[in-house]
């Protein structure tokens, strides 16, 4: 284990007592809710803050063993996250190759390449390399039967999944001028802002939510939801910014474009579930749906997140 800078632990120290705070208050509506009818908006909250309590603590755990921590954290997250994807495709035995290579070759190479900080190599392995790899590695099976869509979801799937989510780990990889030792805080910005953008909308939305913002893809998604929640979230980021190395106003403009990728990319992801009549992408967090349900929001915000960073802030 290595020892967490004093940013870290008070940033973690406030998460805590939030949660404590929130599940207290989660757990006296509950009580107060009548037994033979349960509050379905009630429920929905404990869900999500037991799904918080779960994630903080992943990764605090992660971020006391540095580095290998969060790598090996996010490997395990892509993996879950890559198996819930395909489970939704329309793969044949022909498959089982690309199947294999992705989870077993392409994968681990990703991370590893994360590991050694070879940027030149993880910022175009999986859209390059595995773009490539992976048509090949199925044709030589000889099943053309929808062999194009086949393709194509794998392919997808990498890029969500793989490629998209290990843009997280790889902020630990900026060098940036007064900011040595410290880049775990950008990890925690990230996914802090854009998953309280995620709960703030659903707040603001059951508050004063009228107007559907997207009824085809997400019903629950309000205008009023969509503006309070990252409004807040955005406020947020700037009340935060003494993690990061940007000012206050920095802050603010990244976080709103991160929380407006994870709003996009939340949509995104629900039009694929749409598509295949599905409700979750798994059930991994009891009561709260799988990986990809919690991660949708940050595999669209993080590429954009880590770039931004990396362009103006790294020498």
């Amino acid at each position: 284990m290595i020892s967490p800078h004093p940013h870290t632990i008070a940033l973690f120290g406030t998460v805590f007592a939030i949660l404590l705070v929130a599940s207290a208050i989660g757990y006296v509506l509950q009580r107060r809710a009548p037994a033979d009818r349960p509050n379905a908006v009630v429920e929905n909250l404990n869900a999500r803050i037991k799904a918080w309590w779960v994630m903080v603590v992943a990764i605090a755990i992660a971020f006391a063993f540095g580095k290998l921590g969060v790598i090996l954290l996010f490997a395990f997250a892509s993996f879950a996250a890559l198996r819930e994807f395909l489970t939704l495709t329309q793969t044949r035995r022909g498959d089982h190759w690309a199947l294999l290579v992705s989870f077993f070759v392409v994968l681990p190479v990703q991370y590893w390449l994360l590991w050694i900080e070879w940027y030149g190599l993880y910022a175009i392995f999986i859209p390059v390399y595995g773009f490539l790899i992976l048509p090949i590695t199925a044709v030589v099976r000889g099943d053309t039967t929808r062999f194009l869509e086949r393709v194509a979801e794998v392919q997808w799937g990498l890029m969500i999944c793989v490629f998209c989510i290990s843009h997280v780990p790889a902020l630990l990889d900026l060098d940036i001028p007064g900011f040595a030792g410290r880049q775990l805080l950008l990890i925690a910005f990230l996914v802090f802002v854009v998953q309280s953008s995620d709960v703030l909308q659903y707040v603001w939305g059951k508050l004063l939510g009228r107007h559907k913002i997207a009824p085809a893809l997400s019903p629950s998604k309000t205008v009023e939801g969509f503006v309070g929640g990252v409004a807040t979230a955005t406020a947020l980021g700037a009340a935060l910014y003494w993690i990061t190395p940007f000012t206050p106003l920095q802050a603010a403009a990244i976080a709103l474009i991160i929380n407006l990728m994870g709003f996009l990319g939340g949509l995104v992801m629900s039009a694929i579930k749409r598509d295949r009549g599905v409700k979750d992408w798994g059930r991994m967090i009891e009561g709260h749906g799988g990986m990809l349900d919690r991660l949708d929001s940050v595999v669209f915000a993080a590429p954009i997140f880590f770039h931004i960073t990396r362009y103006w802030w790294t020498v």
